[in-house]
Formats: structure tokens, sequence, C-alpha cells
């Protein structure tokens, strides 16, 4: 995935802001085209539950601005968009780092060269 001088000033911005910070996730890249948001959750004791698992809310959280931004990016200022609801499923616990993506739901994830000791998804890739 490319990135251009715009997307990477943003993910130095969502990784420096104190909300996004927060959530214990970091963005490791943002496609050129909007199409795609890499994002690395480690698993750590700000993220982990009672069971030693990573928190759901902290998986929500990491992956939740960047839906919306994508299709801004994508449809352009003559649109408006809200994010009203994310539904949420998962087919396992993640124990280990976590690098959820938008945009690809039925994608299992795999491991990551960008955040070491973790697991990858990719949010976009819409098509």
């Amino acid at each position: 995935m490319r990135e251009s001088l715009r997307t990477r000033a943003f993910r130095w911005a969502f990784n420096l802001w104190p909300c996004y910070r927060g959530t214990g996730g970091r963005v490791t890249a943002i496609a050129a085209d909007w199409r795609e948001v890499r994002v690395c959750l480690p698993l750590n004791w700000r993220t982990r539950n009672y069971v030693g698992t990573t928190f759901g809310g902290s998986m929500g959280g990491a992956v939740d601005p960047f839906f919306m931004i994508m299709l801004i990016k994508l449809l352009g200022p003559g649109c408006t968009v809200w994010d009203k609801a994310a539904p949420s499923a998962s087919a396992s616990p993640a124990a280990a780092r976590f690098t959820p993506s938008s945009g690809s739901r039925n994608r299992r994830p795999s491991k990551s060269a960008g955040c070491s000791k973790s697991r990858e998804s990719r949010t976009g890739s819409t098509g």
C-alpha cells in the first residue's frame, strides 16, 4: 500500500491525537486513495480484559473513526456522512496483537510485517 504525504500526515496526527492514543491503537498506514487503513492494537495491560484477551471496546475504538473518515474522503466534500452504528462480530478472541483494517469483514487477520507480533486486518478495500 502506498501512502501520500497527506495521508502520512493524517497518520502522524492520529497517532499523536490524545483521544486516539487512549484506545491503545496505532495507525501504521493509510493508502493514498483512502481505500485502506492499517491499525495495530497491541495486547498489553491497557487493552487486555480479565481473561487475557483484547478487550472488544479497544478493538472497536481503534477502528471506529476510520470508516466514517474513509467514506468522507472517498465521496468528497459535497456529501455528508454520519457514523450511526457499527455492528461487530469476532470469529475468536484476540490473544495477540490485533491489527484491524476497515473494509475487510470477510478476511481473516494475518501476520503483519508492519506490526510485530500482531494480527493484521485492513480497514477499507472497497471495490
